[in-house]
């Protein structure tokens, strides 16, 4: 099945809708799934969908939130998000952290009681397009081992970077704080195909290529080992610390069967570039890609996403038979 964007968006929309989720939130869920169909982040997309969808239905995640923004101080916003989707509450608050960071060269938004579910790319790469630098991280419930512990008590803790470019898409790199993303895990057991070794251990501690013993009882791998876990670590300080939101091993998803999210925090900070270096950062910018180029890089961060990008708005995006099914009826 081929399909255009639109489209797409259009079905995602119908079926979150059908489950509770006001129009106006569900449009933008849609828009995350749909973009992450799009740019080829098959983990992200549809395959998140009955994530959602069971989620809201076993009531561990609202599906008509009322999040409350809250401003904290002159470079600083938080969202209570009211156990709602984070994606609900960064919209509430986008244009506001947007102008203060303008105003003031840098702000950083907190999200509490939220569940992000998507890829951050799409939180990040609209401001880049606006000329701000962004850097955001989200915390979830314990899943990987870190500093050579013995039992899972981080998130893969993932984080996204956008760099502004002009006259050029940004430069946006989207990555867990695990040697594996829990979407791919996801992937891997959808697919029944195991996963690389050395990407996680079971519940015993002892290496395992099973996606669905990683998922139920197992616990993934810092990325990089001792770097990684400090990369969770901070993670779940400004994510969950500094946000008010719940930290990975606080997670009560265990008691609502189907819930697939974790309800916990998001940060976010933006940065007008121009503020301390004017006019010189975007040409400083590209002397710094020229000089990457020059020394064998192939391509930079985001560039297989607009690649794809482009063949999806040429050709349309491919959905495969099952999640046609899915759109077509809702079930």
């Amino acid at each position: 099945m081929m399909i255009g964007l639109g489209e797409l968006q259009t079905l995602l929309v119908r079926i979150l809708a059908g489950k509770g989720v006001p129009e106006p939130q569900a449009s933008l869920l849609a828009a995350t799934i749909a973009y992450g169909e799009r740019d080829g982040t098959k983990s992200h997309g549809l395959n998140r969908l009955q994530g959602y969808l069971d989620s809201i239905a076993c009531g561990w995640v609202k599906a008509a939130p009322s999040p409350v923004i809250q401003d904290v101080a002159p470079g600083l916003l938080k969202v209570d998000a009211d156990n709602g989707f984070a994606q609900v509450a960064l919209a509430l608050a986008r244009d506001a952290i947007a102008s203060k960071a303008r105003s003031l060269g840098l702000a950083s938004l907190a999200i509490a009681n939220s569940h992000h579910f998507a890829a951050l790319w799409p939180d990040v790469e609209p401001f880049a397009r606006d000329g701000l630098i962004a850097l955001t991280m989200v915390n979830s419930r314990s899943r990987i081992i870190v500093w050579n512990g013995k039992r899972k008590a981080l998130g893969t803790n993932p984080i996204a970077f956008a760099c502004p470019r002009q006259g050029k898409p940004p430069i946006v790199w989207d990555q867990a704080s695990s040697i594996m993303s829990q979407g791919d895990v996801l992937l891997h057991a959808a697919a029944g195909r195991p996963l690389p070794p050395g990407m996680a251990v079971d519940r015993e501690g002892r290496p395992t290529t099973d996606p669905n013993i990683v998922l139920d009882s197992g616990s993934l791998l810092p990325v990089g080992g001792v770097k990684g876990s400090s990369l969770a670590f901070m993670v779940e300080v400004l994510a969950a610390a500094f946000t008010g939101g719940r930290f990975g091993f606080e997670d009560e998803s265990g008691r609502f069967p189907g819930a697939q999210t974790s309800n916990a925090g998001q940060f976010l900070l933006l940065i007008d570039p121009t503020r301390m270096t004017g006019s010189t950062f975007y040409p400083r910018i590209e002397s710094l890609v020229a000089e990457l180029y020059a020394a064998g890089a192939k391509r930079l961060p985001a560039d297989r996403r607009y690649s794809q990008r482009a063949r999806s708005e040429r050709d349309g995006i491919e959905i495969s038979g099952g999640f046609e099914a899915l759109l077509r009826t809702g079930t």
